[in-house]
């Protein structure tokens, strides 16, 4: 019989060899041998002349990588379903899972880290060199029974079959256990979660990865409330279900990248990674206690509990994984303590605690802003106030912007931009959206008169266009229904109102949002890009998407006439604006010589302080006609 052989594929000397090393004492003890190739076209041509039991292949050699390597060696049918264990340096070993993840997209029987463990990796050799001696077993064994089924017909053939039968029964046991020797040591067996010592490991790469990238990841701890009462009054049965379920509702409220884990008892992590993980960790804290709010049904109980849940950020709140389980784990029990005495500490309602106390104020704060405006949304302290858009080429007003504002009754009067960003709760500002959409469309329709018949159907506004900015963070699916609802409902004409967009939203979502303005466009609504050049919008979205009117920022209009170049950047983006058939119409101007370079340049609309601020609509119905529209035009000319 062949002696299984072993392929060790990497470019460094000194690391082959110490493969080699490594490997070479259970080569002896196991009856196996071991290949070296010292580049990717090595093994190539020795995967020509043997066949092997595993490719162990460097992930990093410069000429090929493994990757490109390993989809070589399984081009070619004599290796292609070879295993390969990609080997990872170590410079590479604390990278974030995308290596590991391209791995097994390669087909990767496994992927190891450096530094090696020499037994577990001995043992995984080992276990592939068994099966391949098994295979060359059945492989043999399948030829002596050709041979037998001519020589001794049925019965001797039986035997053999029989044979292969247990042997392949054998093969798919060791199989099935190595599966299940996997999953108990990385898995809960009574959720499914992450256990303990794969959390240790989850959050080893964490904070490696994020000192690399100088970036942070959160950590929540939470612990059920009541869990004990509700185990000793029930019985265990009823506390292991109630445990499976509250996985289940704990993994229904993170992201798929987000990895939850059960430590014990009834105590669960939740490791978020990504961009301002404080803030996602607030909100996905939000979202498991209302998620818990909920009664659980458990034979024919209704059970209520809630979860007190700490949150720990690294590197602000702990220099290691296990001091950042400890504070995420202190800052739990100080919310279990704050329910159990909610006169102690205020802030958090007792259910969630930061460890950094700045955290909890900001947190605090948010919640704050929350209640308030659902209060004011319910109490008529939002209002709308109206600027101008003034033609630039006969004059005249062209639309208005509608921009929304807050009677606030202890600040005063605050813009949308002030108090929308601290705002969490996207049901509650697509509540606000709806309100302004309404508020827009009916607004426009009194300027218009009844039909366009009514006594301010020929004022300055009758036509006008009414443009209006939303507050949600994103498009939701039924926006077009909604805001078609109020414009259908108000008789308003195609072209009478403005839909504003942001550039955040255009870059972070114009895939998904596309089918949605197509059906706003469809239907008369126009689309603006409002604040262009503020984050750096796609050219090839604006020119996908289709939209109408390109709205310069400010920031570039006050820099007209600069030295620094800020009128040739206001004329690019006009130039722009024409090679993709958009509108044009510039914020924010309140100086003449801003006016008269924004004509020269071509310039459709602008709007600014220079002609009108933000008024109500009673107040700029009333102003407008004492405007000299005039004198600009001419100081402009």
């Amino acid at each position: 019989m062949h002696i299984p052989k072993v392929l060790l594929v990497n470019n460094d000397p000194a690391s082959l060899l110490a493969l080699e090393n490594l490997l070479a004492p259970d080569a002896d003890a196991s009856g196996y041998e071991l290949v070296m190739a010292a580049s990717a076209d090595a093994a190539l041509r020795e995967v020509l002349r043997h066949d092997f039991a595993v490719i162990l292949l460097d992930v990093r050699m410069p000429d090929m990588d493994g990757f490109d390597t390993a989809a070589a060696i399984r081009s070619h049918p004599r290796s292609a379903v070879v295993p390969v264990v990609f080997i990872a340096a170590a410079s590479a070993a604390a990278s974030d899972q995308a290596l590991r993840l391209q791995a097994y997209q390669h087909g990767a029987a496994d992927y190891l880290c450096a530094p090696l463990e020499p037994l577990v990796v001995q043992a995984k050799v080992r276990t592939f060199v068994e099966l391949t001696r098994k295979h060359l077993q059945l492989q043999a064994q399948a030829e002596e029974s050709r041979r037998i089924t001519a020589e001794l017909r049925s019965q001797r053939l039986q035997d053999l079959e029989r044979s292969n039968r247990e042997l392949e029964l054998e093969v798919a046991e060791r199989k099935q256990a190595e599966q299940r020797a996997h999953e108990l040591s990385t898995k809960d067996p009574l959720t499914g979660l992450v256990n303990r010592r794969s959390l240790i490991q989850h959050l080893e790469h964490a904070v490696a990865s994020c000192d690399r990238r100088r970036s942070q990841f959160a950590l929540l701890f939470l612990d059920l409330d009541e869990f004990k009462q509700i185990n000793d009054g029930f019985g265990h049965d009823v506390g292991d279900e109630l445990l499976r379920q509250v996985a289940a509702r704990l993994s229904a409220a993170v992201r798929a990248s987000d990895v939850v884990a059960r430590l014990g008892g009834d105590e669960f992590v939740v490791l978020i990674e990504g961009k301002a993980p404080g803030e996602n960790a607030a909100r996905v804290a939000r979202k498991i206690a209302h998620a818990h709010a909920r009664p659980f049904s458990i034979g024919g109980h209704r059970i209520h509990t809630s979860t007190s849940i700490g949150i720990a950020v690294y590197p602000h709140d702990g220099a290691s994984a296990r001091a950042l389980m400890k504070n995420a784990d202190l800052a739990m029990y100080r919310a279990k303590e704050e329910r159990e005495h909610p006169g102690r500490g205020g802030g958090q309602g007792g259910n969630m605690r930061f460890f950094h106390e700045e955290m909890n104020r900001r947190e605090h704060e948010r919640e704050l802003w929350t209640g308030e405006l659902r209060h004011a949304l319910s109490h008529g302290q939002l209002a709308l106030l109206y600027q101008p858009l003034v033609r630039l080429g006969g004059g005249g007003v062209g639309g208005v912007e509608a921009k929304l504002v807050w009677n606030h009754p202890r600040l005063g009067r605050i813009d949308a931009a002030a108090f929308v960003p601290a705002v969490q709760d996207r049901g509650l500002l697509e509540r606000v959206d709806s309100w302004m959409m309404a508020a827009v469309c009916a607004q426009a329709a009194a300027w218009r008169g009844p039909a366009g018949t009514g006594p301010l159907a020929t004022g300055p506004l009758a036509t006008a266009r009414v443009a209006l900015n939303l507050v949600a963070p994103a498009l939701g699916p039924d926006l077009p229904a909604r805001l078609l609802a109020e414009v259908r409902r108000h008789l308003l004409p195609a072209g009478a109102i403005v839909l504003e967009l942001s550039e955040t939203l255009l870059g972070a979502h114009h895939a998904t949002i596309e089918p949605l303005l197509r059906q706003l466009q469809a239907n008369g609504v126009l689309l603006a890009l409002d604040d262009f050049g503020h984050s750096g919008t796609s050219l090839a979205a604006c020119k996908k998407l289709g939209l109408d009117i390109l709205k310069i920022d400010d920031a570039f209009v006050r820099n007209i006439g600069d030295d620094a170049g800020g009128t040739d950047l206001v004329a690019a983006i006009v130039h722009l604006a024409r090679a993709l058939s958009m509108e044009v119409t510039a914020t924010g101007v309140a100086h003449p010589h801003q006016l008269a370079v924004l004509a020269t340049l071509g310039c459709d609309n602008w709007q600014g302080a220079l002609f009108c601020a933000p008024l109500g609509a009673a107040e700029l119905a009333q102003a407008l006609p004492q405007l000299n529209l005039a004198d600009l035009l001419e100081q402009h000319s």
